[in-house]
């Protein structure tokens, strides 16, 4: 499924600015980037707790969210010459995996769909050349969906994931190729929590929940493409470049 979305938006891209090559600008109010993406989780279990109050983690419980490498895309609005937003988006499927004293319940616990967008403010430098470093402050938020047991050692009925919201910082480096494209790499840190709450175990006779820093690392490498927006919608008055 991710690689068919990747192969689509990168089609559109295509499509999209195949017909208008020539209004690449790099004093354009608009940057779209095609990226592939290294989600390094960063996960601390926090809490591993039964409904009946047993403490799992102080007994030996212990869970990791799994790293992925998934395809992602930005959509950058510059709001002065230096100055920009950034929506940052993907769809990516991470794993929880349990492991026990006895490794006897060890095994994929859930997996989980997660939707992850951030919003940047981000600062640009300029005066250096083809390369355009810049720095961000942000904001990202995850909504967990289609949650299921994988393995189901601990033989639940179901798992569920609290949404997460937490900051984000940001750094990166473009370089200027010609004709309003780039290469890029890009850094985000966020520091997000949920809570998974496992229901009705049959192994603790309760439900079970764990609260857990996720904090991803988010290490993308791509291309992008600045441009004017008025030059693919239509242009309503003369064209002032930022400053």
């Amino acid at each position: 499924m991710l690689r068919k979305t990747f192969a689509l938006a990168t089609v559109a891209l295509g499509l999209g600015f195949g017909n208008v090559a020539v209004a690449g600008d790099y004093n354009g109010n608009l940057m779209i980037r095609l990226q592939g993406t290294g989600v390094i989780t960063q996960d601390k279990v926090k809490s591993l707790d039964t409904s009946t109050g047993t403490d799992l983690k102080a007994l030996g419980f212990g869970a990791e969210v799994s790293n992925e490498f998934i395809p992602t895309a930005t959509i950058s609005y510059f709001l002065t010459k230096n100055v920009a937003l950034e929506l940052f988006c993907c769809f990516s499927k991470h794993s929880v995996d349990l492991s026990s004293p006895t490794g006897a319940l060890d095994g994929k616990v859930a997996d989980t769909w997660i939707f992850p967008p951030a919003v940047t403010l981000q600062y640009h430098f300029d005066g250096m050349g083809p390369l355009k470093p810049y720095v961000g402050v942000g904001a990202q938020y995850i909504h967990y969906f289609n949650s299921k047991t994988g393995d189901n050692t601990l033989n639940t009925s179901g798992v569920k994931f609290s949404d997460s919201f937490g900051p984000t910082l940001q750094a990166g480096l473009d370089f200027q190729i010609g004709g309003g494209w780039y290469l890029n790499v890009d850094v985000k840190k966020s520091w997000l929590d949920t809570k998974a709450t496992w229901h009705n175990s049959t192994v603790t006779a309760s439900d079970i929940t764990a609260k857990v820093d996720v904090d991803p690392l988010i290490v993308s490498a791509g291309i992008g493409y600045r441009f004017n927006m008025d030059d693919i919608f239509g242009r309503r008055s003369s064209y002032a470049p930022m400053k």
